[in-house]
């Protein structure tokens, strides 16, 4: 859990590291999510729409990020999470989600927050997805 004390602007929270994506799990996430799309699971079907083959939905890396940010503030404290999709996450890859504190407030009622900036990246460092949150903490 995180200190509210304790944190600074522009400290980096610990890395939450997930992978390599598997497609069974790009698949599961397809049936979970109701997303039909065969981009996600029909390797011909991506290839034919010139990719290299089936990649993960955006969303998937989205809830990589909010398991992460749940996990550092618990349940029920997440306040805000917005995310961009910057680029395509294939099979294969390692996704490390990170966190750097951008701003401490203290709310009317009282509530500690955190502002975040998020990011996930694979192993060479490529962005795949920005974002920010608030975190109660």
């Amino acid at each position: 859990m995180l200190n509210f004390e304790e944190l600074t602007e522009g400290v980096a929270l610990p890395p939450h590291v997930r992978g390599p994506i598997t497609k069974e799990e790009i698949a599961g996430y397809s049936q979970a999510a109701g997303d039909p799309n065969p981009m996600h699971v029909d390797e011909e079907f991506a290839k034919a729409a010139g990719y290299p083959g089936i990649f993960a939905q955006g969303m998937l890396s989205m809830g990589y990020l909010g398991q992460y940010v749940t996990q550092l503030a618990g349940v029920g404290n997440v306040e805000l999470l917005q995310c961009r999709f910057v680029k395509i996450t294939w099979p294969g890859e390692t996704i490390t989600c990170r966190a750097r504190v951008t701003g401490k407030e203290i709310d009317a009622q009282g509530h500690r927050l955190l502002r975040l900036d998020l990011t996930t990246e694979n192993e060479t460092g490529e962005v795949k997805l920005s974002g920010r949150a608030v975190l109660r903490a």
